[in-house]
């Protein structure tokens, strides 16, 4: 190939060397054309790097990797340079995109690579047949993920791996209401913890029209980052015999919260009138294993160091129950200053709570305590 002219740039990325547009570097927002890369995405990406990584070491079955609307391809690249894998197709509308990922394929000497240039159902479609579908399969689109999920699941086998992440975070934040019932098939309700509760909502709708292909989707891991959600997801071929979908109730007078199968009216706390948010996902979305499997990937990987500090919380809370506490939450319905974190956990523990930190908020905490008990235990350690 012809080497690029002077609006491109050579960057390496992991262990990978990547060809990205030169704006994509120095411009305060990554430009469109001729193809978009966002360097700031970088966080997002190393994940993916160590949730396959874990998965791959285990997948005992051919290991194929399907990415449905891969840009310049720099996850993708990644994946076939430092990782295992068998083979690997890339897919992008965008001719340029997919020009710039060939040359970036010759820069790492891959050879296990396959592009393609299809509308992504279309492509996904293609891979639909058994023999032929992804152990993983990535989408990551402009937007909501909510139209491919029919497309990805369907060309994901048995025991492998579906990511999707979405970036319209305003209709999963409440912002939206209508918009977000249309796409994910759930209302969201503003709150202090909305960035998951918009998690649960995409997973509820993974796990709604998965269901209604006769599989089931496991979640295995969760990402909430400023711009994005992104959600990994065990694919198998088997019903969903669990009741993990319903709804979050939150009271905007007293604060309580809690998940359920029903809705309710009215507070159980204070009587106030209830906020409904769902149908959403309310079972577990962090497979306490593969996290555990993803923390022992992290030392042979190049990746942020962020990474081994975010995985630890993730593990604190894999077992705990759904929805978030935030300290400035609390402190402000005390008219308080906020305790240190670390003091509030061991406080709840020492008054036979679970408590633990969470990966979602650097000041937030889960716990089985209700709010007025969380609230009576800072008082006493005032």
């Amino acid at each position: 190939m012809e080497f690029p002219d002077e609006t491109f740039q050579e960057i390496i990325e992991g262990e990978t060397k990547l060809l990205v547009p030169k704006k994509s570097i120095t411009d305060k927002v990554p430009p469109m054309k001729p193809a978009f890369f966002n360097p700031k995405a970088k966080l997002n990406r190393d994940f993916s790097i160590i949730a396959y990584s874990a998965f791959l070491n285990k997948f005992q079955n051919p290991k194929i990797f399907l990415e449905g609307l891969s840009g310049i391809g720099a996850r993708g690249l990644r994946v076939s340079n430092e990782l295992e894998i068998e083979n690997l197709i890339i897919n992008d509308l965008n001719p340029s995109a997919l020009k710039m990922a060939e040359y970036s394929a010759n820069l790492n000497e891959l050879k296990n690579i396959e592009f393609s240039e299809k509308e992504v159902c279309r492509f996904l479609s293609d891979h639909s047949k058994k023999g032929e579908r992804g152990s993983i399969v990535d989408i990551d689109p402009f937007g909501s993920p909510a139209a491919f999920f029919d497309c990805g699941i369907r060309a994901t086998m048995h025991g492998g791996i579906l990511s999707t992440a979405a970036t319209d975070l305003q209709v999963l934040n409440g912002l939206f209401q209508g918009a977000c019932k249309r796409k994910y098939g759930g209302i969201p309700v503003r709150v202090e913890y909305g960035n998951e509760m918009a998690i649960r909502l995409i997973l509820g709708c993974l796990r709604t029209v998965a269901a209604r292909l006769g599989v089931e989707v496991i979640p295995m891991f969760v990402e909430s980052e400023m711009h994005y959600y992104r959600t990994y997801v065990k694919v198998l071929n088997r019903p969903d015999q669990q009741e993990n979908i319903g709804y979050i109730l939150h009271c905007k007078n007293c604060g309580h919260r809690k998940t359920t199968t029903k809705q309710e009216q009215n507070c159980e706390l204070c009587e106030s009138k209830i906020s409904i948010a769902g149908p959403l996902w309310i079972g577990k979305i962090f497979d306490k294993e593969f996290v555990k499997n993803m923390l022992l990937e992290v030392p042979k990987l190049t990746v942020d160091k962020k990474c081994e500090k975010i995985l630890s919380k993730c593990l604190a809370e894999s077992e705990m129950p759904g929805t978030y506490f935030t300290l400035d939450e609390i402190a402000s319905r005390m008219k308080s200053s906020p305790p240190k974190l670390e003091i509030v956990i061991l406080n709840l523990q020492k008054n036979n709570f679970t408590a633990s930190v969470t990966s979602f908020n650097p000041t937030g905490f889960r716990t089985n305590a209700k709010i007025n008990e969380v609230i009576e235990i800072f008082q006493i350690n005032q």
